[in-house]
Formats: C-alpha cells, sequence, structure tokens
C-alpha cells in the first residue's frame, strides 16, 4: 500500500473525496448502546401489546419514523430465550452480526419475530412473546439453536434500521456486485451523516453496510471481488471506531480496528485510531506501540507525532506525580542533631576526674 495513501488525513472529514454518484436508497435508521448482558430475560413493566393470538409485545425502548411494510429490508439484533427454563440459545449481539430479515419472507421458525418487526419502528427495542406455534414448533431444533419442542420463546429485539424495496431481495439472492454496491451506498449514507455530526446515525449506516459484507460472503471471494469488497468494509470499520472514539466507546472502538488489522496490519489509520482508544483506556504502553508503528508508514503525519508527545507528556506528569507521592510517604531524611550535655553531668564527670587524680597521687607516695 502506497504511504500517500496510508497518511492520516484527521482534519479532513470522513468521506470526503469519495466518488459522487451513487444513487441512494430511502432508509430508516438509529443506533444505540448494545444492551447489558443479564443472566434472563429483560424485566420490563410497560404495558403489553397483543400483536397475534400467539404475539406479543413490550416496548423497552422506543423508536422514531414509519413502521416498515411487507417486503421491508429489516437489519435487527436480538436475544432469544426459551419462556420456561430461561435458556438463551441465540445473541447477536454477542456474535457482532446484525441480522438481516425481509418481511414477508422470513423463516418459518421466525414468524412471530417477524410479526414483532412490522410493529416496530427504528432504534425501538423491545421484549416479544412468541407461543411456539410461531417459533420452533412442535418438533423444537436440536442443531443450532437448540431449541426443545413445544418451547415459548422470549425476544429481546432492536429494530436497527430497514430499507423499503418492491420486491425485497435478500444478500444471498443478490450478485457480487450488488452487495457490494448496497454496502457502499450505506457507507456514503454514513459518511454524510458523520459530516453533520450525526455519529449514532452514522454508524447505523455503518453497520448495515458492514451486515453486507459478512464472513460467509468475504470468505467466497478473491482477487479483485475481494479487494472491492475490503475498499468498503473495512472504511467502515474504520469509521465505525472515530465515532466510537468520540463517543468515548473504546473498548469497541479497538474492536472494529482490530478487523481492519486482521486484513491490513500495516494500515496507518487503524493503528492511528487503536492507539487513541488505548491511550484513552489508560494503556499507554500498546498506544505508544501503535503509534510508533503507524509512524513508520507514515512519518511525517503531525497527527501521529502529536499523539506521540502527548504519552511522553503524560509519562512525565505521571512520574512527577508518583515522586511527590513517595516523598509525603516516606518524607525527608532527619537530620543528626547536635546533642547538648547536662551541666550536672558535666560537673559529675569533673568530679570523678578530679577524685581519680588524687587516687593515683597518695598511690604513688605510698609506692616511694
Amino acid at each position: 500500500m502506497d504511504v500517500a495513501e496510508q497518511k492520516l488525513q484527521e482534519s479532513q472529514p470522513l468521506g470526503q473525496g469519495e466518488e459522487d454518484g451513487i444513487v441512494t436508497e430511502g432508509s430508516s435508521f438509529v443506533h444505540g448502546e448494545p444492551p447489558q448482558d443479564s443472566v434472563g430475560p429483560p424485566k420490563v413493566d410497560s404495558s403489553v401489546e397483543v400483536l397475534h393470538e400467539k404475539v406479543s409485545k413490550q416496548i423497552i425502548k422506543e423508536g422514531h419514523g414509519q413502521k416498515p411494510s411487507k417486503y421491508a429490508t429489516c437489519f435487527v439484533h436480538y436475544r432469544a430465550w426459551t419462556e420456561n427454563t430461561q435458556h438463551k440459545f441465540e445473541d447477536t449481539w454477542q456474535e457482532q452480526h446484525p441480522v438481516e430479515l425481509v418481511l414477508g419472507k422470513e423463516k418459518k421458525e421466525m414468524e412471530g419475530l417477524a410479526i414483532g418487526i412490522y410493529s416496530m419502528r427504528s432504534g425501538e427495542r423491545a421484549l416479544l412473546h412468541v407461543g411456539w406455534e410461531l417459533g420452533y414448533g412442535k418438533e423444537g431444533s436440536f442443531s443450532f439453536p437448540n431449541v426443545p419442542s413445544m418451547a415459548n420463546l422470549l425476544y429481546e429485539v432492536e429494530l436497527i434500521g430497514f430499507d423499503e424495496t418492491k420486491e425485497g431481495k435478500a444478500r444471498g439472492d443478490m450478485t457480487v456486485e450488488e452487495r457490494i454496491g448496497a454496502a457502499d451506498r450505506r457507507k456514503m449514507d454514513g459518511n454524510a451523516l458523520f459530516k453533520e455530526e450525526k455519529l449514532e446515525e452514522a454508524m447505523q449506516q455503518y453497520e448495515m453496510a458492514i451486515a453486507y459484507m459478512g464472513d460467509d460472503f468475504m470468505f467466497q471471494l478473491f482477487g479483485k471481488y475481494r479487494d472491492m469488497a475490503l475498499a468498503v468494509k473495512n472504511p467502515c470499520h474504520l469509521n465505525m471506531a472515530a465515532c466510537l472514539i468520540k463517543l468515548k466507546r473504546y473498548e469497541e472502538a479497538i474492536g472494529h480496528c482490530g478487523i481492519v488489522l486482521t486484513e491490513d496490519e500495516n494500515n496507518v489509520k487503524a493503528l492511528f485510531r487503536r492507539g487513541k482508544a488505548r491511550a484513552e483506556l489508560g494503556q499507554t504502553d500498546t498506544a505508544r506501540e501503535d503509534f510508533l508503528k503507524a509512524r513508520k508508514y507514515a512519518p511525517e503525519d503531525k497527527a501521529i507525532t502529536k499523539e506521540l508527545r502527548a504519552l511522553d507528556e503524560h509519562d512525565k506528569a505521571l512520574y512527577r506525580k508518583q515522586k511527590e507521592i513517595y516523598k509525603g510517604i516516606f518524607g525527608p531524611r532527619p537530620e543528626p542533631k547536635p546533642q547538648r550535655v547536662s551541666w550536672i553531668v558535666f560537673i559529675w564527670q569533673w568530679l570523678l576526674s578530679l577524685f581519680l587524680g588524687i587516687f593515683k597521687l597518695a598511690r604513688h607516695r605510698k609506692d616511694e
């Protein structure tokens, strides 16, 4: 990779300099922080809305905008439990890959989940109660996921976003060019939102773009097609990292940089942004390693030099602080003080020496 292409341009907004002319599909989206994992399904106090004889919903977080219609391509995250045993059998947040669902073309076991999604708005998070008839049925599933027979289900689901299309085309039915093109449109949408400082909405678009570039898809690509896909996928991960750093979600930013570095271990932007995130977490040694490696490939970059200088100043300040702390604990070494001789002791010593002198004189005369 050319060093000039790798150089960081922190002052240049994301997306600047990229090709225009890509027609953007209409979409509705929102993004929030992933919910905290817990032992079981969340406890929800909101009212129960009956959507179907076998499906009910309780809203955890309100969404906004329109609801998806039939054949909308929806991107969702969810956790799923069996209602009786509270056994969690699926978690897309943990896998870090949202699920694509074309409403009206969903698998039979996801029919109840789809009914719930029809009722949701972008960004909405809800708890769905689904009867076994609209889940894995009388037989259940004994592969993956492992669901017993006639198991009622609970879903904690979030509708990340959706695209309205006339026919509803799943990723698996697209050609390679169509999938890369769809991902690139999401990336361009994200870049425009980033320029407007709409970070969470921008992240939503990048996340949907990454969903088109899933591991199963990338594994099949070679040569120019893989290069084309990485030219879309890697910038999305890097832009996600930039958003997450601004939102102070440093661990997640490090994860996205790591994905890029797996494909391109000398990617300067990935090294730089991972270094920034690590520095914010106080991981100064590993942050310095990232910055030094980035500087190796972009030696003239001022942003890298600035970050390395900031780390040096941090280390100096920490040393001074520690020095003061240790000084306060042990204190200065005490100076030896001159001993004061008591006048009583002085007189006693004089009398004793006088007595010894007289005694020696008397003894000397006796010997003569």
